[in-house]
This record gives C-alpha cells, sequence and structure tokens, in this order.
C-alpha cells in the first residue's frame, strides 16, 4: 500500500544502512535526496552538515519533510565510500479537499 499524507503534514521518512552480513553500520558519507512533485526542484542534504539529517543510531537516519504541496514525492537516501549503498522511495501528499 502506497503511503498517503495529507498536504502540508510533516513526514518522517528513514534510511538504514548495512552490511553484507546484515549489519547495521555507519557509511564514510550519508545522503538525502529529496524532489518536490510542484516544482521538481531537487533537495540534498549531507549528514553532518546539514540538521535536517538526523543520525537515530548506527546505522539508521531520517528526515521530517514537510510536505507542503500535492503530489508525489520521491525520496533517496544514498551513501559513498565505506558502506556504499541507497535505498529509495516515495510518498503521496493529497490534496485539501475542503472548498
Amino acid at each position: 500500500m502506497e503511503n498517503h499524507y495529507d498536504a502540508g503534514d510533516l513526514v518522517r521518512v528513514s534510511g538504514a544502512f548495512k552490511d553484507s552480513a546484515g549489519t547495521a553500520i555507519d557509511p564514510s558519507v550519508v545522503k538525502f535526496k529529496f524532489k518536490r512533485p510542484d516544482t521538481g526542484a531537487v533537495t540534498t542534504y549531507t549528514y553532518g552538515t546539514d540538521s535536517q539529517l538526523v543520525k537515530d543510531s548506527v546505522g539508521n537516519y531520517h528526515v521530517d519533510v514537510s510536505a507542503d504541496a500535492a503530489g508525489a514525492w520521491r525520496y533517496r537516501f544514498y551513501s559513498t565510500g565505506t558502506g556504499q549503498a541507497a535505498e529509495q522511495g516515495q510518498f503521496f501528499a493529497d490534496a485539501d479537499l475542503v472548498v
């Protein structure tokens, strides 16, 4: 089932990084990017530089996205260096139905 929220919600998206044995690891560099449905603008955050990308525990990160426009919001967690990996997803913000 697809994740649906109301336009205007604050949506928490999470990403996890594991090694080939399934053990949680912290990659050398962790990044997160998302694409707005209304303008197509892409925003990128880097862990350790941008406070929006938060580390919850070893290998586990999250970003709270302000879904202030209706449509499909696409996002991607990815890393480089040791622990290179990627995980992507999307959620939908439904338009305000009140007239």
